[in-house]
């Protein structure tokens, strides 16, 4: 595996695996994913959380099974905020997609199987353009994949940003009439979407930076003020782990702008 780029606030986050297990509720409101039985497993997460996302991946891999839910975060969070080759970016978002649909194979009601393989396409859309991804059927995989990861996981928050993000991308890129006719996706479930994400995510710099993109889509320049309010928010928020650190620091770079 070639070498990744480091995350840029290494040392910052000192997780251990007890660490990691006294705070898992917290750390996983967004994604609902069991505490790993298996040490292999949480020793990947500990390293996912400190922001070392190659060993968090490679280990996941080397672990399989539940390991593979780990290594397809860690390789997600590394190809959405620190992969700077589009090439290698898109590489890995499709390796994801592929695993996770065997994860689903082999465990149809594991809902991050359903949700990693849907976040790979969604990004994946994005980089290759969504109006050129919606033409090849991935929309469709994308939304459907969503769904299943909240019919198997109600209050899975990651989840419902990402469905959300689906509607808002649609109406943006086709528009209301014909992203609601021919894919499904409508203005205000997708604004419920973003709210009920926070709901159950409270403070969620993720889906707060989401909301603010997702809102401009949808509502255009009458939503400037909000979405600014909302990357204030996602800025000043303290991050748990690596991730959210990922997420604020966006957030204040969208601010700089």
């Amino acid at each position: 595996m070639t070498e990744w780029t480091a995350f840029p606030h290494a040392g910052d986050y000192a997780f251990d695996a007890a660490s990691v297990k006294k705070n898992w509720l917290h750390l996983h409101q967004g994604d609902l994913e069991p505490l790993p039985h298996e040490p292999a497993v949480l020793q990947g997460w500990v390293w996912f959380h400190n922001g070392e996302f190659q060993k968090a991946a490679e280990a996941g891999l080397l672990a399989g099974g539940h390991g593979i839910t780990v290594a397809n975060r860690a390789t997600c969070v590394y190809a959405n905020y620190l992969e700077g080759h589009e090439k290698t970016k898109l590489a890995l978002f499709l390796e994801v997609a592929k695993r996770a649909e065997a994860q689903q194979m082999a465990d149809p009601n594991n809902a991050n199987a359903w949700f990693w393989q849907a976040y790979a396409l969604g990004r994946y859309s994005q980089s290759i353009s969504v109006t050129k991804a919606l033409a090849q059927g991935l929309g469709s995989k994308v939304k459907q994949a969503l769904e299943q990861t909240i019919r198997l996981s109600p209050s899975h928050a990651h989840a419902h940003v990402a469905l959300a993000a689906f509607h808002a991308e649609v109406i943006d890129k086709v528009g209301a009439l014909i992203g609601g006719m021919i894919h499904g996706a409508k203005k205000g479930l997708g604004l419920a979407l973003y709210e009920e994400a926070l709901r159950l995510k409270p403070g969620s710099a993720i889906a707060m930076v989401e909301y603010a993109r997702g809102l401009v889509m949808l509502e255009g320049d009458p939503a400037i003020e909000q979405a600014t309010r909302l990357y204030e928010q996602a800025a000043a928020s303290a991050p748990l782990d690596a991730n959210e650190r990922l997420a604020v620091d966006l957030a204040a770079r969208e601010l700089q702008d």
